[in-house]
């Protein structure tokens, strides 16, 4: 019994990484109104090593003009004092772009709050087109979650220098693992509940 459970591990996770580099392919830039910047630590009012290099790369698109306007989101993480879109603003402005030019989404605690959350200030102000902002190994996920929520978006990714990819990219694995059975059990499960009321 072990053997064949094994086996089955090892190939579903041949099939997310095999997936996490097509969609990692498919990331190239393209004009869109908004770019949503996910969520990662934070150091205090500072943001993490990572976080960083995702800011970085929303700023080089925004410098390149493929998009006007930044949502920058992420809540306040336990035991921290200020929410990680406050501190993605903060840099983004000290980096250059104007405060009317980005919108905090300070409530997300995961990945799916980060986009229904910065779905709904898109659609408070007319933006349709998204450019989903993250690390690589994360973008499948992000973009599996966009799909679900009907959110027209493309995924834009950036190369972690400041962390260990192959671990991520295994806790990455694990956490699409997650991510299918609420997509396949739970969410269905909440639309029919909706329906029967």
């Amino acid at each position: 019994m072990g053997v064949p459970i094994f086996v089955l591990a090892i190939l579903w996770f041949s099939f997310i990484f095999y997936r996490m580099a097509q969609v990692e392919r498919s990331a190239v830039p393209q004009p869109a109104d908004v770019a949503i910047v996910l969520g990662a630590a934070v150091h205090g009012d500072q943001p993490s090593p990572a976080l960083a290099e995702r800011l970085e790369k929303a700023f080089e698109l925004y410098q390149q003009k493929y998009i006007k306007s930044i949502i920058v989101s992420g809540g306040i993480g336990k035991g921290k004092e200020h929410s990680e879109a406050d501190v993605m603003s903060t840099y983004l402005i000290k980096k250059g772009v104007p405060a009317s030019s980005i919108y905090l989404e300070n409530k997300a605690v995961n990945t799916l709050e980060n986009l229904s959350f910065s779905q709904k200030i898109m659609q408070e102000n007319g933006y349709h087109t998204a450019l989903i902002v993250s690390h690589n190994y994360h973008l499948m996920r992000a973009m599996e979650m966009a799909n679900v929520l009907a959110l027209d978006a493309h995924p834009v990714g950036t190369d972690p220098v400041s962390i260990y990819i192959p671990y991520y990219r295994v806790k990455e694995g694990f956490a699409y693992t997650k991510w299918t059975y609420h997509k396949l059990l739970v969410l269905p499960a909440q639309e029919k509940a909706k329906g029967n009321k």
